[in-house]
């Protein structure tokens, strides 16, 4: 799925806001963008390694809200709330996390290469100092958020 010269980039400037991570998926953008709007596709690799999922709403529209927990490998879990701000398929999603706990927002943009799909993902806080707070966390767990979605895609396209 992934050659050796289409891996990830991640970028978070000192400052920033935002950290931005990239990765280059060997399949078609519909079939990528797709694993972020079909709820049981997304339940399977939404959050970092270990992570597990159950979806109570899931209304992929804008204004639409998703509610989901996220039941971490240590027993925890994290209730979650998501609202849907942008939904241009299969270009563009903008989701806007708006749990008590913390709040960001998601953009992932879905660029055509020659038939394999860049993903870019950019989780934004309300400030540099948020992030500076979470980055530690932030940055390995949407590493591992890509390289799940990369494994569902890569079940996606076997079927075909």
């Amino acid at each position: 799925m992934l050659n050796k010269d289409d891996s990830s980039r991640t970028t978070n400037g000192e400052g920033s806001n935002e950290t931005v991570h990239t990765r280059l998926i060997d399949a078609p953008r519909e079939i990528v963008f797709n694993a972020w709007t079909t709820p049981e596709l997304l339940a399977k690799w939404w959050g970092p390694k270990g992570f597990t999922n159950t979806f109570q709403q899931f209304d992929a529209r804008p204004g639409g809200l998703w509610t989901f927990i996220m039941h971490g490998p240590n027993g925890v879990d994290y209730p979650n709330q998501c609202m849907f701000v942008e939904i241009s398929s299969p270009e563009r999603m903008v989701i806007r996390h708006i749990s008590p706990v913390h709040e960001f927002q998601i953009i992932a943009d879905f660029e055509d290469i020659q038939g394999k799909t860049k993903v870019t993902f950019c989780q934004r806080f309300e400030t540099a100092e948020e992030l500076n707070k979470l980055k530690k966390l932030v940055v390995p767990a949407n590493e591992e958020n890509l390289d799940r979605l990369v494994e569902v895609v890569r079940t996606l396209t076997r079927q075909e």
